[in-house]
């Protein structure tokens, strides 16, 4: 799928959608690979856990929707949102160098929630809980029906932003610092609107957009619960239109 998505229009939207303090300067409109961008995680607070205890990576979730409660330790009161800046391509702990970091990053934009627990770069941000939302105005695919690429602007019917499931990073070394986050996607072969992007013959991916109500919960849920967020958003509440060329 594509790596290219829009920012908020506005910095006021960020406390008016995701109910955290709005940057003090926007990033550029849209966000390519190795670029920054925003993203949404919980916020330490004294006396809670920085992460949630670990699940056997195989356990089997729950039939029920995850709740909205935080890890056990901390009351769901306590959860405070902040917004943070990144570079859009994960960057694994183990990554040598900022050279070797930069190199990676454009591979790990995007990550298939199927391989998240398994795949080596990002097996230990999972196991950390490192989730994160990624605000975003619209993301953008090829439609290749005509054999031609034609980009297309997808959004949300009611022009609302999304908030699309992520997992961030932080990567240090001789006293160097990049922050860093990965989108996450779901399988859209069967999706109505999703399954005419993409290169034929290829797999259909969309990004992993959450729902309104269960942002907070995809932040804090236990491990073996978070898997339960990754579904393809309805195609009824999504609209596409390809991208005028000026």
């Amino acid at each position: 799928m594509s790596t290219q998505y829009e920012c908020l229009k506005s910095a006021d939207l960020y406390a008016e959608a995701f109910g955290v303090a709005p940057p003090e300067k926007l990033p550029g409109k849209e966000v390519w690979p190795r670029q920054p961008g925003l993203f949404i995680r919980k916020a330490f607070v004294p006396g809670q856990p920085a992460a949630e205890p670990f699940a056997e990576p195989g356990a089997e979730p729950s039939a029920e929707p995850a709740c909205e409660a935080a890890a056990p330790a901390a009351p769901a009161s306590t959860l405070v949102l902040e917004l943070a800046q990144g570079q859009f391509g994960l960057v694994p702990t183990w990554v040598k160098s900022a050279s070797d970091a930069k190199l990676r990053s454009t591979k790990l934009a995007v990550t298939r929630y199927e391989t998240m627990s398994t795949a080596t770069p990002t097996r230990e941000t999972w196991l950390k809980a490192q989730r994160c939302i990624i605000p975003m105005q619209a993301f953008f695919e090829d439609d290749w029906r005509t054999r031609k690429a034609v980009p297309t602007r997808i959004a949300r019917v009611d022009g609302k932003p999304m908030g699309v499931a992520g997992l961030w990073e932080r990567w240090t070394q001789d006293g160097e610092e990049i922050i860093s986050f990965t989108l996450l996607t779901v399988n859209a072969n069967s999706h109505a609107l999703m399954n005419r992007y993409g290169q034929n013959g290829n797999e259909k991916r969309m990004p992993a957009i959450l729902n309104e109500g269960a942002w907070s919960a995809w932040l804090t849920a236990p491990l073996d619960k978070a898997r339960e967020f990754m579904r393809a958003y309805p195609a009824n509440l999504l609209l596409a239109n390809p991208v005028q060329k000026k």
